[in-house]
């Protein structure tokens, strides 16, 4: 029976959308802030309501981006966005008010729950986090702590009492290498295209892209070769990667440029529409959008590299 059950009653893509969220309705969107409103009250927290975030008398301010868009995705629909809200309210309010983890953990725990976190640099403050590395356009590495409940993205100032970043970053990433594969999935289409996708729940799953070459070797069991891969890190519980052997990663690369754009929108924790080379640890940007659409960009390199495959495998006849 369960096999022609509805889905979840949404409001229709063609009545008003909400300004902010477009993937909610105006009356969505409504509904949406005041639960959030109600949820904060509960807790003895009143709060003023904007479109993207809330405030307190304070001047606590809390996104509302991912938690919007972790209600569009669920499944079972509206009738259960004020218990997903409720609970994200309370883990929020109790991690703000507990104490700093860095004052509590004693440095060894620190470390050991060290990771590097890829994300977009939409909305990082470059004042807060001035040690950042770029990693490709728009896209950061930065330092975060581990928590039960969360995770604490280290600013410049959390950093200077734990040592030098450098050194801090080579424990986070020895951190990242050691993180088990929590679930992995094969793409292949009828014409030979063919790349793997690596999920889980953890919110470093995208930023293995930052230890490639451990994720090929645990789900492969082979290594990278100096041709490279192509990687796709739509969202931070998603990593898809080619790996470079012939002239097949056209197709793939066509196929994750939508892969990746797709699983970009409207998704919790969102960090690229596009598809990159990586190669030896640099990642160059191979997809990109315009008003017309997807579209490849193919830079001289990456071209030699195409070309060579393809006369490789010429010769071969």
């Amino acid at each position: 029976m369960g096999i022609f059950r509805r889905g979840p009653r949404r409001d229709a893509s063609d009545v008003p959308r909400d300004p902010e969220f477009g993937f909610f309705s105006n009356d969505e969107g409504a509904r949406f802030r005041a639960v959030v409103r109600e949820a904060f009250a509960e807790l003895g927290l009143e709060v003023t309501v904007y479109a993207d975030m809330v405030k307190d008398s304070g001047g606590r301010q809390f996104g509302l981006g991912n938690l919007a868009a972790v209600c569009h995705n669920e499944p079972r629909g509206p009738r259960v966005w004020p218990e997903l809200i409720r609970k994200h309210v309370a883990m929020v309010l109790r991690t703000m008010d507990a104490p700093s983890a860095l004052e509590t953990m004693p440095p060894e725990q620190i470390r050991a729950q060290l990771y590097p976190r890829v994300i977009s640099g939409d909305g990082l403050d470059a004042q807060s986090f001035g040690y950042a590395r770029s990693v490709a356009p728009g896209l950061y590495e930065i330092l975060a702590l581990d928590l039960p409940e969360s995770v604490m993205m280290l600013t410049d100032e959390a950093l200077e009492p734990l040592g030098k970043v450098p050194d801090l970053r080579e424990q986070a990433l020895r951190n990242l290498r050691e993180l088990p594969v929590e679930g992995h999935e094969t793409v292949k289409g009828d014409d030979g295209m063919r790349f793997d996708i690596v999920v889980g729940d953890s919110f470093y799953t995208a930023s293995r892209v930052l230890a490639l070459e451990a994720v090929v070797r645990q789900v492969t069991g082979r290594e990278v070769p100096p041709e490279g891969a192509l990687v796709a890190m739509p969202f931070r519980h998603q990593l898809a990667f080619h790996v470079i052997r012939d002239s097949g990663m056209v197709l793939a690369l066509n196929a994750m440029a939508s892969f990746a754009a797709s699983g970009y929108e409207d998704t919790p924790g969102s960090i690229s529409p596009y598809v990159y080379w990586w190669r030896g640890g640099t990642l160059t940007q191979l997809s990109d959008r315009d008003g017309e659409g997807l579209r490849i960009v193919v830079g001289e390199d990456f071209g030699e590299l195409l070309e060579r495959l393809v006369d490789d495998e010429t010769d071969g006849f």
